[in-house]
């Protein structure tokens, strides 16, 4: 999951995989049920927004010149909630989450380069989309450090 985020829309595979890796390791270490339903859940996320990147792919895309609107790249959002949840639920070690948090930041870099590059028919959408990913990630990932710093015993 971590690989595939660096380019969250290309890396969908990867992304996918890797989250059905995580919840198949999450299943056969006996976790607890709500862990593994969640797990299972961000897997279902990414997997519909795969399918949907693909299906948008095979039509040939949208937004531009495709003839459809950029309303169609909402199908493709699963795949960067499904990522943060991922990253930042549950039982995510803590090693996870600091790299969460400099994913987060590198989709906020990407957001600063398409607001000084836009890019010609989607404008800085995808990056305000990126950026807005990145900045719910860093928050998930502080507040679950948070929690895990309050509850240790000193």
């Amino acid at each position: 999951m971590v690989v595939g985020a660096i380019n969250p829309v290309g890396g969908a595979l990867v992304i996918l995989l890797g989250s059905g890796l995580f919840a198949l390791g999450t299943f056969l270490g006996q976790s607890e049920r709500s862990l593994i339903a969640y797990r299972v859940g961000v897997f279902v996320l990414i997997a519909i927004g795969v399918v949907a990147a693909w299906s948008l792919t095979a039509v040939g895309g949208f937004g531009g010149n495709s003839g459809r609107s950029m309303w169609w790249g909402v199908l493709i959002l699963p795949i960067l909630i499904g990522w943060s949840m991922g990253i930042w639920g549950p039982g995510s070690p803590r090693w996870l989450l600091v790299v969460g948090i400099v994913i987060g930041l590198w989709y906020l870099a990407l957001l600063a380069i398409t607001l000084r590059f836009p890019g010609r028919g989607t404008g800085a959408l995808p990056g305000i989309v990126l950026g807005t990913t990145g900045l719910l990630t860093i928050g998930g990932c502080i507040i679950r450090l948070r929690k895990r710093i309050s509850t240790q015993p000193r």
